[in-house]
């Protein structure tokens, strides 16, 4: 077990290759698209040179914006924001889905639950498995993504191998509290409509203004704003109504929870009780200063994707 708080020194229906704008020339993007009980769900591949026999990473995104969105940012003339590009130059296969309501996939008509959204993950952990021929992925999930992706582990923890909680939420995290005022919204409107300038607070909230670069946040809320052009509330409502969501006993894999200093949604007095419960004794907390809750975006992202990276890199104890 290893507990610190880090410091800064450091079924497929179309699959599409298409040129990756990324400062490494090696990298490429390939579109899949899988089938789930009538739903069509989008999938964002990125990997640098031939993915044959390279390990796996599945990210999965959060209750605002897609996969793609989230995890592949691309900052005009700042590079070196995607979490994607990151892993695929250590060496992963990576694949970023949108779960159902979300960016490219399809968008029910009322209200679908997280539950519904581990579904979504399982049929995509299931196709990468069987397109590389593989036993078993890493997962990260972020934010709402800990609790489908924490779900998933708990059903299927046979095929993952490593799995990292970024940002994950509790009931009583301060940002889910504020959430709650809005439950009437949230059951009134199967989506609502954000408009590119209300993508922007998310990055500070109980952020200082300086672990952000306004370019980023910029690119962030036009990439946001372009794809989610309606944004689902199911999954806030289940946040407010149904949290907790993942029973830490239940989670057997090497775990770790990693989230900023300034989070508003992860902290230590909320998170520490589920950590002690993890059983499995390959498990690491880790604090980022000086980031929040878009940290792979902030200040901090390079030390973030450094103790990613190096947690995922790990031999198995059974090795």
């Amino acid at each position: 077990m290893r507990i610190r708080a880090a410091r800064v020194g450091l079924g497929m229906i179309l699959q599409m290759a298409v040129l990756s704008g990324t400062a490494s020339a090696g990298i490429t993007g390939t579109e899949h698209r899988v089938r789930n009980d009538g739903i069509e769900i989008y999938v964002w591949e990125k990997v640098e040179g031939e993915p044959e026999g390279k390990p796996i990473v599945v990210l999965a995104h959060g209750s605002a914006t897609a996969g793609r969105e989230s995890f592949d940012l691309q900052v005009e003339g700042k590079p070196g924001y995607s979490l994607m590009d990151r892993l695929a130059e250590a060496g992963f296969d990576v694949f970023a889905l949108d779960t159902r309501g979300f960016g490219r996939s399809t968008h029910p008509e009322d209200h679908f639950t997280t539950a519904q959204a581990m579904e979504d993950l399982r049929a995509v952990v299931d196709y990468v498995l069987d397109l590389r021929d593989a036993s078993a992925v890493n997962l990260l999930g972020w934010s709402w993504g800990t609790q489908y992706g924490g779900m998933y582990v708990m059903a299927h923890p046979d095929k993952v191998a490593r799995y990292v909680s970024y940002a994950q939420m509790h009931v009583d995290s301060p940002d889910v509290a504020k959430r709650r005022a809005r439950i009437g919204t949230f059951r009134e409107n199967v989506y609502v409509e954000i408009p590119e300038e209300g993508w922007k607070p998310r990055f500070s909230s109980m952020t200082p203004d300086e672990a952000n670069d306004p370019a980023v946040v910029d690119a962030y809320a036009r990439a946001a704003a372009e794809v989610e052009t309606r944004t689902a509330t199911g999954p806030q409502l289940d946040l407010v109504t149904i949290l907790p969501m993942v029973n830490p006993r239940l989670v057997t894999v090497p775990t770790m929870i990693i989230h900023g200093e300034h989070d508003d949604v992860a902290d230590l007095d909320g998170l520490l009780p589920f950590f002690e419960q993890l059983p499995n004794p390959e498990k690491q907390y880790v604090v980022i200063p000086g980031a929040g809750h878009m940290m792979h975006l902030q200040k901090g992202h390079e030390l973030f994707r450094h103790e990613v990276i190096s947690f995922f890199s790990a031999p198995s104890m059974d090795d």
